[in-house]
C-alpha cells in the first residue's frame, strides 16, 4: 500500500491558494517589494511597467533598486515563504518574510530576481507557478550567474536587486496608464516620508511626490491644510504573548482641516485631483510607512460628506502590532479592543468638533456668496453720499474687529477700494453680544455688517431668504411692518432733546444711504 502524503504543506495546492490570500491589489503587493528595497538601504526603487507585445494584452512588472543586494543564501531564503533572515525583526518595515514571494505570485505566476553585490556580478533565481503546480520543484532552485535583462535608463548601481513579473494574470487593470496612475498616488502617500527623506521612487521613468494626506507638510505635491489643535500622545502597553514580552509603546494622533474659504469654488475634477471629494479617513503609520487609510477608531461617528475636509494621521511604534492588528502584508489594520478604549473617545470627539467647524465654514461660504451682489452694489454707490469719517479704531471695539477677523477669513483680506476713499462693505453672520439683531464694526477703509444668527428676525425672515426657501409676501410683509414699529416704539422711548435729535440725525442719514443704495 503506498505510503500517503503527509508533508505540512501540499505544496501544489498552497501556491495555488497563496496567490488568493493577503493582498488587496497591484498597488499593496508592489509596496511590499518597496519595503524591502528600503529595508536593504535603497535609496532609489525604479519600477517599470510595458506591454508585452502577445496579443493578448500582458504587462510585464520589474522593480529596481540600488540597495545592498544579497549573497547566494540570502537570495534563495528570500524567495521562501517565511524565509526571511529578519523573521519578528521590528526595527525595520518587514517582519515575517512572506513578501517577496507572496506579493509578486498574488499578480504574476513568474518571478525572476537578479542581484549583485559588487559590478557585474549578477546571481539569479525564481519561483514559477505552473512549475510548482505541476510538481516538477519543489524548492527554490539554487541561484546561478545570469545577466540580468536590459533595463532602459539610468537606475543603475552598483549594488542592488531586480525584480521581474511576467505571466502578470492578477494585475488590477490591464492598461499601463491606469496602474501608473493609481502607483503615483498611493505609492507617494505609503511611502511619503521616506521620499521627503531623499529616497526617489521612479514610475516609468517619473519620480513619485510625497502625498501628505493632512495637507500640512512643505513637500507634499498637494498643500494647504492647517493643524487642527496639538498632537496627542498616547501609551498603549501590549499584553505579553506570541513569544514578545509585555511592551509599552506611543501613538501620536495629528488632525488638520482643509481650507474651506480658499477651496470651496474649485471645480468638481479640481476636488477629485486634490483629493478633497471622498477623500475622508485616518491615515495610519508604522514606523513612518502608511499601513492603512480609512474610517478608523471614530466609534459611533459616522462618516459624511463634510468629513472630505478634514484629515487624521495616527503613527505608532512597531511593538504596537499586536495591538493594531498588524499581519504580514502590512496593508490593513484590526484594532484590538483595548486600543479602541485607548483612541476612540478622543477620536471621536475631535471628528465631532471638525465635522461642526466645516459645516460652519460651509454656512460662512454660502452666506458670503448670496450677499456679495448686496456688497458689490453698496460699494459702488458709496461715492454718492458723504464720505465716513475717519475714527481711529481701538480698545474693546479692536478686540471684537480681531474676534471677528479670526472666525470670518474673508475679512482677513485688505479691503477692496471702490475709487479714491470708497468704503469695502461686508456682511457676516455672528452672534452680537448685546443680543442686538445686528451690529457693525469697523476696520481700516471696511464697514462690516454683524448679522446676529440668534436674532428672531434672523430665523424668521433672514434665514429663510439666505437659504432660499418660499417665504410668502404676506408674512414678509408682517415681518416687516413688525420691524418698522419696533424701530418707532424704540425711538419713542427716548424722552431726551440731545437722544432725539441724534436719533433723527440717524434716521435721516440711514434714509439718504438707503435710498441711494435701493435707486442709485
Amino acid at each position: 500500500m503506498p505510503t500517503a502524503d503527509a508533508s505540512i504543506i501540499a505544496l501544489d495546492r498552497f501556491i495555488q491558494a497563496t496567490r488568493d490570500s493577503g493582498y488587496k491589489g497591484t498597488v499593496s503587493a508592489l509596496a511590499e517589494l518597496v519595503d524591502n528595497s528600503l529595508q536593504a538601504g535603497a535609496r532609489r526603487v525604479c519600477i517599470r511597467l510595458a506591454d508585452v507585445d502577445d496579443g493578448e494584452g500582458t504587462i510585464e512588472v520589474a522593480i529596481l533598486d540600488d540597495g545592498a543586494g544579497m549573497d547566494r543564501a540570502t537570495l534563495r531564503q528570500a524567495l521562501r515563504f517565511g524565509g526571511s533572515s529578519r523573521f519578528n525583526d521590528r526595527s525595520g518595515l518587514g517582519r515575517y518574510g512572506m513578501g517577496l514571494p507572496n506579493a509578486s505570485l498574488s499578480q504574476a505566476r513568474r518571478v525572476d530576481v537578479y542581484t549583485w553585490q559588487e559590478p557585474e556580478s549578477f546571481l539569479h533565481t525564481y519561483l514559477d507557478v505552473d512549475e510548482i503546480a505541476a510538481g516538477h520543484v519543489t524548492e527554490v532552485p539554487p541561484p546561478r550567474r545570469a545577466k540580468p535583462p536590459a533595463w532602459p535608463g539610468t537606475c543603475s548601481s552598483r549594488t542592488g536587486t531586480l525584480i521581474l513579473w511576467t505571466r502578470c494574470d492578477r494585475l488590477d487593470h490591464r492598461r499601463v496608464s491606469t496602474i501608473e496612475r493609481k502607483l503615483m498616488t498611493s505609492l507617494g502617500r505609503i511611502f511619503r516620508y521616506a521620499i521627503w527623506d531623499g529616497v526617489r521612487i521612479t514610475v516609468n521613468g517619473e519620480g513619485v511626490g510625497g502625498v501628505d494626506p493632512l495637507y500640512l507638510h512643505a513637500k507634499s505635491r498637494a498643500k494647504g491644510g492647517r493643524p487642527f489643535h496639538e498632537p496627542a500622545s498616547f501609551e498603549v502597553r501590549v499584553p505579553a504573548g506570541s513569544g514578545d514580552a509585555e511592551q509599552t509603546g506611543t501613538i501620536q494622533v495629528r488632525f488638520s482641516e482643509l481650507p474651506v474659504h480658499e477651496w470651496h469654488g474649485l471645480s468638481n475634477d479640481e476636488k477629485r485631483a486634490l483629493g478633497v471629494t471622498n477623500g475622508a479617513g485616518v491615515s495610519v503609520v508604522r514606523g513612518g510607512r502608511e499601513i492603512d487609510y480609512g474610517w478608523f477608531f471614530m466609534s459611533s461617528k459616522r462618516r459624511e460628506n463634510y468629513d472630505d475636509w478634514w484629515r487624521c494621521e495616527v503613527s505608532f511604534d512597531p511593538v504596537l502590532d499586536e495591538a493594531f492588528g498588524i499581519t504580514h502584508t502590512k496593508q490593513q489594520i484590526r484594532p484590538r479592543d483595548y486600543l479602541l478604549e485607548a483612541l476612540s473617545p478622543h477620536m471621536e470627539a475631535t471628528a465631532k468638533a471638525l465635522n461642526a467647524r466645516v459645516r460652519e465654514a460651509h454656512t460662512f461660504v454660502k452666506v458670503s456668496e448670496r450677499v456679495a451682489e448686496s456688497e458689490q452694489v453698496a460699494a459702488e454707490r458709496d461715492a454718492k453720499l458723504q464720505p465716513l469719517p475717519t475714527v481711529k479704531v481701538n480698545g474693546s471695539h479692536a478686540t471684537i474687529a480681531r474676534e471677528l477677523a479670526k472666525r470670518h477669513p474673508v475679512l482677513q483680506t485688505a479691503p477692496a477700494r471702490n475709487g479714491a476713499g470708497g468704503t469695502d462693505y461686508k456682511i457676516v453672520h455672528d452672534r452680537v453680544r448685546d443680543g442686538s439683531f445686528f451690529s457693525t464694526v469697523l476696520q481700516e477703509g471696511r464697514l462690516v455688517l454683524v448679522v446676529n444668527p440668534e436674532h428672531p428676525f434672523y430665523k424668521r425672515l433672514y434665514k429663510p431668504l439666505i437659504d432660499e426657501q418660499a417665504v410668502s409676501a404676506k408674512d414678509v410683509r408682517h415681518t416687516l411692518e413688525l420691524v418698522f414699529l419696533a424701530a418707532a416704539r424704540a425711538e419713542a422711548t427716548l424722552t431726551r432733546a440731545a437722544d432725539r435729535d441724534a436719533l433723527a440725525a440717524f434716521r435721516a442719514e440711514w434714509s439718504r444711504a438707503l435710498a441711494v443704495f435701493l435707486n442709485g
